[in-house]
């Protein structure tokens, strides 16, 4: 058996991974669908719809979008694990794909020996946006009324176990502050509720929350990065406003079913990242708050998301974070 105890991924069962030319004599002869354990408007989701096109062009192909949203995830990333490994069903994913399986007693899916990587696609800049009902302009002053409303603001997450969810709960204990958190399960809604001032404040990825920041419906306080993002090189990082502690850096990439066949990861993998190195894509990602990672390969992305499976659980058990 080569999937270790805890069912992260060991590189040689793909690499032994082969398939007869006769079984697949040309990939794709078919439409591909991409699975996003969230929903439209979010950032996996923004990078999925950016992939397709790369790949649709590519193969003169169709490729789906094939948004399973809900639970966190839970719902997307089990659909995935279930999923055919022909090659013809892949998955956009993110630290959420790990996050809720450690959040659950018995998740119904392993968050990494169910898939194979095949690209990096980007890193992503997260940022803490607050409601415009509160009269706080910066993220001193934020903090200064957290800390005077012990037990009063909520902040917002795209459900329980989510990457948002832990990184709004990463910046509270950051606060030193107590808050309500109100999990949702889609970005409109959320953005709703912040408008009316009902929702405090949330953490959520760049691309979901630029185009609310710019039409002045939110509030951009700070990236939750170690510098200032060049999407919005007015708002502070995090460490520049003494809270170093609160940051929280996020990634997205195509993996496939554990056992589709190492010709056509190869294969998806190259296409992926030749769309990835074309300037119109970069500056695409660029101008979302994200960055394009083409000089990724199979197996480092899969020993990232090993790492961060790592680093989650940790983080997770200490924090005691269960489903609510």
């Amino acid at each position: 058996m080569c999937v270790p105890a805890i069912l992260l991924y060991s590189g040689p069962c793909l690499a032994q991974e082969s398939t007869s030319l006769a079984v697949y004599p040309a990939y794709p002869v078919k439409s591909i669908r991409i699975i996003v354990a969230s929903s439209p408007g979010a950032a996996d989701d923004f990078f999925a719809r950016a992939i397709a096109n790369v790949l649709e062009n590519f193969y003169r192909q169709r490729v789906v979008i094939d948004n399973r949203s809900g639970a966190g995830g839970l719902i997307g990333n089990m659909v995935l694990s279930r999923a055919n490994a022909d090659g013809y069903t892949l998955g956009m994913v993110g630290v959420t794909r790990i996050i809720t399986e450690l959040v659950r007693e018995e998740p119904p899916y392993r968050a990494l020996a169910d898939i194979a990587g095949v690209a990096h696609v980007a890193s992503i800049t997260n940022v803490l946006v607050v409601t415009r009902a509160m009269q706080v302009s910066t993220t001193r002053e934020f903090v200064k009324y957290a800390r005077g409303h012990i037990g009063e603001l909520n902040y917002a997450s795209l459900g329980i176990g989510s990457a948002s969810h832990i990184a709004g709960e990463i910046f509270t204990r950051a606060l030193h502050a107590d808050a309500m958190h109100v999990p949702f399960r889609n970005v409109s809604d959320t953005f709703v509720e912040l408008v009316l001032g009902r929702v405090h404040y949330a953490v959520f990825t760049l691309p979901a929350v630029l185009g609310s920041v710019r039409d002045g419906r939110v509030r951009a306080l700070a990236v939750m990065t170690p510098r200032r993002s060049p999407t919005l090189p007015g708002v502070p990082a995090v460490a520049e406003v003494g809270l170093p502690e609160a940051q929280f850096d996020s990634w997205s990439g195509i993996v496939v079913p554990r056992g589709t066949p190492r010709r056509v990861v190869e294969q998806l993998h190259g296409d992926i990242v030749r769309g990835l190195r074309q300037v119109t894509l970069r500056e695409l990602f660029l101008r979302q708050g994200a960055e394009s990672t083409p000089e990724s390969t199979p197996d480092s992305f899969m020993r990232l998301m090993q790492e961060e499976y790592l680093r989650f659980r940790a983080l997770i058990r200490n924090g005691g974070i269960r489903p609510e």
